[in-house]
């Protein structure tokens, strides 16, 4: 079973035009600007867990983490701006993940990229 490293690379890396780049000790995921970046459980306070940062507005971040705080969290740094930290573990939701990138993906792309892919990701 792939670690889960291994399945957000992939999640991510599936969408159009994204590429992966080290940033600050750590894989970054991003087209024009960063959608996605991943924390080891043993950096940032992260707990047992390791983690994803997705960008998000603060309206929906602070909405998931009132819904299911055992999963959301607030990432340290970029958590101001909205990003959402998610959990990853053995209960981790990766279809849910998946959507969640594909939302910051499209945040993140210029509108232009955007419109050529209204229905999500082949």
């Amino acid at each position: 079973m792939p670690n889960v490293l291994d399945r957000l690379r992939e999640r991510c890396l599936r969408l159009p035009e994204a590429r992966e780049v080290e940033a600050w000790g750590a894989p970054t995921f991003r087209v024009k600007t960063i959608f996605a970046m991943y924390s080891a459980a043993d950096r940032h306070a992260n707990g047992d867990d390791p983690s994803a940062w997705i960008k998000m507005d603060l309206v929906n971040q602070g909405m998931m983490i009132k819904a299911d705080p055992a999963r959301f969290f607030v990432p340290p740094y970029v958590g101001v701006k909205g990003w959402i930290g998610v959990r990853l573990n053995e209960d981790t939701d990766w279809d849910g993940l998946s959507d969640l990138l594909w939302d910051a993906w499209c945040a993140s792309v210029p509108k232009r990229l955007a419109k050529l892919y209204p229905d999500g990701p082949t």
